[in-house]
């Protein structure tokens, strides 16, 4: 699962008080709330070098790192 160690790096890099490494679920949490949506999916479309198409971009794909890494893998499938 090397793609959600992935993610799981740049959510910690990019929120270094939260503690990713349980996999928690993001909106459970609220820490989802605290993301600036436009960022992160600049990281992701940088460090995958793929693009998130504007209808991708629902809370659904971003509640985990687990949902994240299946979305950045089929995007980098097509």
């Amino acid at each position: 699962m090397a793609l959600v160690d992935d993610i799981m790096e740049i959510l910690s890099e990019m929120h270094p008080d939260v503690d990713f490494t349980s996999h928690q679920t993001l909106i459970d949490d609220k820490i989802l709330d605290s993301f600036d949506i436009v960022t992160l999916i600049a990281e992701m479309s940088n460090e995958f070098d793929v693009t998130i198409p504007a209808n991708e971009i629902v809370p659904e794909n971003f509640n985990s790192a687990p949902a994240l890494a299946a979305m950045v893998s089929r995007l980098l499938d097509e």
